[in-house]
C-alpha cells in the first residue's frame, strides 16, 4: 500500500430540519391550536483515529464527506428525525488543520479518540413552541440551520517512542532491520528509504518501544534538496532522537561535521524540535581499528559534552543490546517522570504545541513554493503557447 501522510478533504455538516406550521384539525375540534412539531439536528462530521488504518491514501479517492440532514417536522407535534452523524475514521497519530484559518483542530492520538470538524445545524422550530395566552394562534416557525463546511488538511504523524535521524546510507535502515521485525530496503546507496517504516523492538518479556526510520537528510533539505524535510514531522512526537552517524562515510567527509549538518537542518525546520533528547550513535564501528574507535569517541565527547554517545556495528551486532537497554531504560524514566514530576507534563505538551506550530508553518512554506512554482510553469507554457488573438470592436 502507498504511503500518503498529508491530504486534504471537504467535510459539510447537515442542515437542521425545518419546523412546521400546522394546526390541529379534528371532527368535532375544528380549532384545537397550532401542533406544528420542531425539525430534527443535521448530522454532525466526526473524526475517530482507528490503530487498523497507517495511511491517508484512501482521503486521495474519497476528498469530500457530508452528513446527513435532519427532517423537517410535522403536525401532531411530531418532531423531525435527527440527520444521521457521519463518521469519518483516520490513522493515529492524525492533525487536523482547518485550511481556512490555518488553526490546529485537534490531534488523535489515542485509539478510537474522537473529534468534532463539523457541527451539525441547529433544529427549527414549529409554531406550538409559539404558542402563548396572548397569542393563541402563532403562524411563526423557525428554518432549520445550516451545517459547518470546512476545508481540513490532515497531517499524519506516526507514533513511535523512538526515531531514526541522519544522512542517507548512515545505516537506519539496516540498524531497524536487525532489532525489530520492519522489512525496509536495505542497499548501500543514498535514498534507499524513501518512506517512513515503524518496528517494534523486544527489550524483554514485557519491555518494548517503537521505532520509527524516516528517509535521510541531506545538506540543504531545508531548501527543498533531496527529500527535503517532508518526513520529519514523524519525529515531532517521539520521545528520544537516535541521530546515526557513518564512521566512515563514502564521500570521506568528517562525521562530526555531518552531525552538525544534520542538527542544522533540524533546527531550521523546527527549532522546538532540536529541544528533543537527542542521542549521537556512531555506526558501522566494525569498519575501523579499536584505537580509531577510541579516538573518535573522544572526539564527539569533547564536542557534545552533554550527549550520550553510543558506537555500534549493526551487522557485527556490536553494541546493539547496550542501545536498546538504555533506550528502555530512558523512555521508563520519562513514563516515571510524567506521572510523578509536577509540571514535566505541561512541559512535554508546551514543546510539541511548539513543534506542531513549527511543522504548520514549515509545510504552508512547502504548499506556497510548489505553488510559485506551478504558477511560474503555468506562465512559462502560456508564453510558449499560441500567441493570443484580441478582437477590438471600432
Amino acid at each position: 500500500m502507498q504511503f500518503i501522510d498529508e491530504a486534504t478533504i471537504r467535510v459539510q455538516a447537515g442542515k437542521g430540519g425545518n419546523g412546521c406550521l400546522s394546526f390541529r384539525r379534528e371532527k368535532y375540534i375544528p380549532k384545537g391550536g397550532p401542533d406544528g412539531g420542531n425539525g430534527g439536528e443535521g448530522g454532525s462530521v466526526l473524526l475517530v483515529a482507528d490503530d487498523a488504518l497507517n495511511t491517508l491514501i484512501d482521503f486521495r479517492y474519497q476528498p469530500s464527506f457530508k452528513a446527513q440532514s435532519g427532517d423537517a417536522g410535522s403536525g401532531q407535534n411530531k418532531t423531525g428525525s435527527a440527520g444521521e452523524d457521519c463518521v469519518v475514521r483516520v490513522p493515529i497519530g492524525t492533525t487536523v488543520i482547518n485550511e481556512e484559518t490555518q488553526e490546529i483542530l485537534g490531534d488523535l492520538d489515542d485509539k478510537e479518540s474522537i473529534l468534532l470538524v463539523a457541527k451539525g445545524g441547529t433544529r427549527g422550530l414549529g409554531n406550538s413552541v409559539f404558542k402563548s395566552s396572548t397569542n393563541r394562534t402563532p403562524r411563526k416557525t423557525i428554518p432549520g440551520g445550516e451545517g459547518e463546511s470546512r476545508q481540513l488538511r490532515l497531517q499524519l504523524k506516526l507514533l513511535a517512542d523512538v526515531g531514526l535521524l541522519g544522512l542517507p546510507n548512515a545505516g537506519k535502515s539496516t540498524l531497524i532491520s536487525l532489532i525489530s521485525a520492519a522489512n525496509p530496503k536495505v542497499a548501500d546507496y543514498p535514498f534507499t528509504t524513501l518512506v517512513p517504516s515503524l518496528g517494534v523492538v523486544r527489550v524483554a518479556e514485557e519491555a518494548s518501544f517503537v521505532i520509527a526510520d524516516i528517509p535521510g537528510l541531506i545538506e540543504g533539505a531545508a531548501a527543498g534538496h533531496g527529500l527535503g524535510t517532508q518526513f520529519l514531522r514523524h519525529l515531532s512526537r517521539t520521545r528520544v532522537i537516535l541521530h546515526l552517524v557513518e564512521v566512515r562515510p563514502l564521500d570521506e567527509s568528517s562525521p562530526l561535521q555531518n552531525v552538525e549538518l544534520i542538527e542544522r537542518e533540524l533546527a531550521e525546520y523546527s527549532s522546538a524540535m532540536s529541544e528533543r533528547e537527542t542521542w549521537i550513535v556512531l555506526t558501522k564501528i566494525d569498519e575501523l581499528e579499536s584505537g580509531e574507535i577510541e579516538s573518535l569517541l573522544q572526539d564527539f565527547h569533547s564536542r557534545f559534552p552533554r550527549r550520550r554517545i553510543f558506537a555500534i556495528s549493526a551487522m557485527a551486532d556490536l553494541g546493539l543490546g547496550e542501545l536498546k537497554k538504555n533506550v528502555m531504560s530512558e523512555l521508563a524514566l520519562i513514563d516515571v517522570r510524567l506521572k510523578d514530576e509536577e509540571g514535566y507534563q505541561d512541559k512535554i505538551k508546551d514543546l510539541e504545541k511548539r513543534i506542531s506550530g513549527d511543522v504548520l508553518s514549515r509545510s504552508n512554506m512547502e504548499r506556497d513554493a510548489i505553488a510559485q512554482v506551478k504558477e511560474v510553469d503555468r506562465l512559462e507554457e502560456q508564453a510558449d503557447g499560441e500567441p493570443e488573438v484580441v478582437y477590438v470592436k471600432d
